[in-house]
């Protein structure tokens, strides 16, 4: 696609939403425009967007404006260097900025970034041994980021930092309740407080939409008008694909009394006929061009296995003093926001020559020990692993996050006499699939457990290749640097390899691994989505 305006981006330019809506309904579907590695990307160059604005697993979404600059954060769960922070001056286009959390703390849930008094802070649930809410800061977005700071907290999850309109600090909690905040922000204080009782939805309307349960969770504050609005997520944010959904509640005061929406929910997905299920876990915020906007995650309709994705929708306040989300249910492209310029092209290459590390931006560890970092460098564009554990479940695999439908990846591999390495698609720990290799024989992983071991003729050297095409994995080998191609002898489908089948919240991820001992040599990473 051109950069130019066509008439379709020309009438949505001028007539907004309207103007969508008047489009014919016979009127084919322009061809998406492609990022990187032929990754999909929001930003169709015509004046018009379309959801995802961050594909594959980036749940639980923060934003941040600061000035001209918006930043964003997610969910990381078990993957270190985690709370990767994003940088955007348009809400569509985003490029990476830098890792904030390098210790393992457990499974980081919900983040919030914000910024007071001059510093940035990242408050975040880890979900760990016992569980707690935790703080990061730094005095510049780029970093140096703190250590974390364990504040607690163990029965409450999804953080949200508030300032009150008499300077007062707080954090906002699942469940309806918070706890004040000292005035650097680092520690608590007094005793958590139950102060608002969500709005919750009849036992007719669960009739009519399924939930997966009540669950007030990731609270967050927005002030507009002379109101502090909270906003809430309900209804489960799996299971069901009705049952997610936005809430809202306002005051006049940070300490209440809130008054529940009359319009909720806001959000949720009405029919699994949608394009986008279990929609919910919303930030409010203004746009470049000062109109409001939020973000909020979804589950791509048919594909649990892509993680929860960001999703922007635009915001209108109305006469009564609330607001409500304009986008519909997300499915066709949106005009894009005002006044933003893009400060580079979306996203990044997950294809990998190995010139440098990019662990945090590119590459993260599955549940690392304190050493983890210490097995992986880079050489002359090559990647080396040392080995650990025995298999994928128990040696910390690099993994990336993988955004389309369909795609392949392939790498060249070398290994030692006592090494194990290969090729995944990796859930977590107890569900992945691929194919590994040892000087003798392949492994094939399936379903979480290591099954045939056929012989390798190719030796501790050879080039693979791993296709998923819309659930449909198919595995190649070559000995020539990928001159000529073998397919293996083993197909697999992996369209129960999420969240509703094994739980955690996560995505299937493409990824690396070596085991045993030793290390193993990784070359030419090459990633590339496959056409629709």
């Amino acid at each position: 696609m051109s950069g130019g305006v066509d008439r379709r981006g020309a009438l949505v330019g001028a007539a907004g939403l309207a103007g969508l809506a008047s489009l014919p309904a016979t009127a084919a579907p322009a061809a998406r425009p492609r990022g990187f590695d032929g990754q999909r990307v929001a930003d169709q160059g015509n004046g018009t967007y379309r959801n995802p604005i961050m594909a594959g697993d980036h749940p639980d979404p923060s934003i941040l404006k600061d000035g001209d600059d918006y930043y964003m954060t997610f969910s990381t769960f078990d993957s270190y260097p985690g709370l990767v922070i994003w940088h955007s001056r348009d809400l569509l286009n985003w490029q990476p900025v830098t890792a904030a959390l390098t210790q393992n703390v457990g499974a980081v849930w919900a983040p919030d970034l914000c910024r007071h008094a001059g510093r940035y802070f990242i408050y975040f649930a880890a979900k760990a041994r016992p569980n707690a809410t935790y703080v990061i800061w730094a005095d510049q977005i780029a970093g140096p980021w703190s250590a974390p700071i364990n504040l607690g907290l163990p029965d409450h999850i999804d953080p949200g930092h508030a300032v009150g309109e008499d300077g007062s600090r707080w954090l906002f909690l699942s469940g309806g309740d918070r706890v004040a905040l000292a005035s650097d922000g680092l520690s608590t204080v007094g005793a958590v407080q139950h102060v608002y009782d969500p709005w919750r939805y009849s036992d007719a309307s669960a009739e009519r939409w399924p939930v997966e349960g009540f669950s007030p969770e990731g609270p967050k504050i927005v002030s507009h008008g002379g109101w502090f609005y909270l906003i809430t997520a309900v209804g489960g944010t799996a299971g069901p694909p009705t049952g997610h959904m936005v809430i809202a509640a306002r005051s006049r005061s940070i300490h209440g009394p809130w008054e529940n929406c009359p319009h909720n929910p806001i959000v949720r997905t009405r029919s699994r006929e949608e394009a986008w299920w279990s929609r919910g876990h919303a930030t409010l915020f203004s746009g470049p061009g000062g109109d409001w906007w939020s973000v909020y995650h979804g589950f791509e309709r048919d594909y649990w296995t892509l993680g929860r994705q960001t999703l922007l929708d635009p915001v209108e306040w109305t006469a009564d003093g609330w607001f409500r989300m304009k986008g519909g249910d997300l499915s066709m492209p949106l005009p894009s926001p005002r006044g933003g310029r893009p400060a580079g092209p979306h996203g990044l290459p997950l294809s990998d020559d190995f010139a440098t590390l990019a662990l945090g931006k590119r590459w993260n560890f599955f549940k690392p020990a304190p050493d983890e970092a210490g097995r992986v460098r880079v050489a002359d564009h090559c990647l080396h692993l040392a080995a650990r554990g025995t298999a994928p479940a128990d040696s910390s695999p690099l993994l990336l996050i993988a955004g389309d439908q369909a795609y392949e990846f392939a790498c060249t591999i070398e290994i030692d006499p006592e090494t194990t390495a290969g090729l995944l698609l990796f859930y977590d720990q107890a569900l992945y699939c691929g194919l590994g290799f040892d000087a003798k024989a392949f492994v094939t992983h399936q379903y979480g457990m290591e099954r045939g071991r056929p012989a390798n003729p190719h030796g501790r050297r050879l080039r693979m290749r791993l296709r998923n095409d819309r659930h449909i994995v198919s595995l190649h080998t070559s000995g020539d640097d990928g001159q000529t191609w073998q397919r293996f002898d083993r197909g697999m489908e992996v369209s129960g390899y999420h969240h509703n089948v094994r739980g955690g919240f996560l995505m299937l991820r493409p990824g690396l691994y070596a085991a045993g001992k030793g290390e193993a040599r990784f070359r030419d990473f090459r990633f590339r989505v496959l056409e629709s």
